[in-house]
């Protein structure tokens, strides 16, 4: 086996993997799984997981290769494209209608060249001329320079007199119209729909015999610089525009083997918030759920386990048996383990650590390997020892923070973070609490900001309300017991949460625990003299 330090896992951030250096990688540590088999699927609109999930890497690898006959692509929906909703919706004077009017136009536009480049088709033949005409008014437009980024293709809409004219020129000069029309600046909305229908009249014409997927992520980022709610009626219309494309439009082109989808990358908080009709039934029958959870005595057989084998094993010189890899470079027992096992549990450790999720697994392996390097060690393989070092815990503590710093500021601002870790210091350094001292914690943060003038966040509009925050960002769980008190049940929102539950409640007057990762960095775990 390799030593450990000179292992390869890569990036944290899957987008990376679109660099074509990076690909070889990807694709050899890849597992190909039920989740890339789902996706393939026409019925799928969304992609939902929790943040490090794996969604992008999901859109990457597709994007990457041509799997069940499948080719896709992936775009970015960043700050400068909210700023120019965002100046559109000023100039236009647009509602929540004419964003996804909008939506349906950027998407139909990018998938058109995803099928014009990746599509080995004569498109000047007869019976693609509609295409041709729709392509020539494009390349027109760009003057032959169209970048498929969801911002170039915002300019097309943003000019929508010039790009309709085009799009009628050129519609006439192929008889696939017969009447000279004009368009007006000050109509925007009639020329949006002419553009959407041009678009839609064209694509319905083409026959493929391979199926496209256009990924759209991103939207799990809010740059600080954008409202909240200019942000999510952005990404509502985007969310309407994606379903009513996939199910009133391309599911009605006749007599083409290959279809047309576009896939919105989402996770499970937002998804909630899009205020879609029948959500329920959309997450179960319209969704891939990125669910990588596990039970500790089945985690030899999870997916999880099995991804991260895998990442360890095809780096070596031979093909290893499945699970040895791991044994290898993590011989050792994790500590407080019930039942009995023919292998090393050190695992278990890991999982204790980790929302389960691959990102998770991943950055404990690259802090361990940065120790190790900088250590006398051979770093050859990791003991337990280097596990439960407490330097290691703290840098993978502090990654976890990070992690629910992001998700926190996504809805709120620094000023909310810093009360929200303001908290933690009335626990008086425990991590395991009852719901009486957890009151009496707030009730002491709420007479610190009233001597302060500071104003209280929204999730902290009630000891309870925030209670149901802690519980949804994954920071505490709470445990119920059985009737005869003999057993605890551990609760944890990213464990409850499935598809008919996507948003848990915590459970009132009951104990607590904050999360064993996020301890160290909320200076939690030993009692605090007063």
């Amino acid at each position: 086996m390799k030593p450990f330090v000179n292992l390869n896992f890569g990036f944290s951030d899957a987008e990376n993997y679109k660099r074509r250096e990076n690909k070889s990688l990807f694709n050899r540590v890849f597992v190909r799984n039920q989740h890339l088999e789902e996706l393939c699927e026409p019925s799928k609109t969304f992609l939902i997981g929790e943040k490090g999930t794996g969604k992008t890497a999901y859109a990457i690898y597709l994007a990457n290769n041509n799997f069940k006959n499948t080719l896709a692509s992936i775009r970015y929906i960043r700050e400068t494209e909210y700023k120019k909703f965002l100046a559109l919706k000023a100039e236009k004077h647009l509602d929540l209608s004419d964003y996804t009017s909008i939506w349906k136009v950027l998407i139909y536009l990018l998938i058109s060249q995803q099928i014009k480049d990746k599509e080995e088709i004569n498109f000047s033949i007869g019976k693609y001329r509609a295409f041709a005409a729709l392509d020539a008014a494009i390349q027109e437009y760009y003057l032959h320079a169209f970048s498929p980024e969801i911002i170039s293709a915002l300019q097309f809409v943003q000019q929508s007199k010039l790009a309709a004219e085009l799009l009628s020129k050129h519609a006439k000069a192929s008889g696939e119209e017969t009447e000279t029309l004009s368009f007006s600046e000050s109509r925007f909305q009639t020329n949006l729909l002419y553009i959407q229908k041009s678009f839609e009249r064209a694509l319905s014409k083409v026959k493929l015999d391979t199926s496209h997927i256009l990924f759209i992520d991103g939207i799990d980022i809010r740059p600080g610089a954008i409202p909240y709610l200019e942000y999510l009626e952005c990404i509502k219309g985007l969310a309407n525009a994606v379903w009513e494309i996939n199910n009133d439009f391309f599911p009605s082109i006749r007599d083409s083997k290959g279809r047309m989808r576009a896939v919105l990358l989402i996770r499970p908080d937002i998804f909630e918030t899009l205020g879609l009709q029948n959500q329920n039934t959309k997450i179960r029958d319209n969704s891939v759920f990125l669910d990588w959870r596990t039970e500790y005595i089945n985690h030899r057989s999870s997916e999880l386990f099995r991804v991260t084998d895998r990442l360890l094993s095809t780096q070596q010189d031979t093909d290893p048996a499945f699970g040895s890899s791991w044994d290898y470079y993590f011989d050792f027992d994790a500590p407080n383990v019930v039942d009995k096992y023919d292998h090393p549990t050190s695992f278990i450790s890991f999982l204790r650590y980790a929302y389960y999720r691959p990102r998770d697994i991943v950055t404990m392996l690259s802090i361990l390997q940065e120790d190790l390097r900088e250590s006398e060690s051979d770093g050859q393989v990791v003991t337990a020892d280097d596990f439960d070092d407490a330097a290691f815990q703290r840098k993978y503590s502090n990654y976890l923070l990070g992690e629910v710093k992001d998700q926190l500021l996504f809805y709120y601002t620094q000023e909310d973070y810093d009360i929200f870790l303001k908290f933690f210091e009335y626990l008086s350094g425990q991590d395991k609490f009852t719901y009486e001292e957890f009151v009496g914690a707030f009730n002491k943060l709420m007479a610190y900001l009233n001597d302060t003038s500071i104003s209280k966040p929204k999730f902290m509009s009630s000891a309870n309300e925030f209670l149901q925050f802690l519980f949804s960002l994954n920071v505490i769980c709470y445990f119920d017991k059985t009737t005869d008190g003999d057993r605890k049940f551990i609760h944890w929102c990213f464990r409850d949460r499935n598809y008919s539950n996507i948003s848990p409640k915590v459970k009132i007057d009951v104990e607590y625990q904050v999360f064993y990762g996020l301890a160290k960095a909320l200076n939690l775990g030993k009692r605090f003299g007063k």
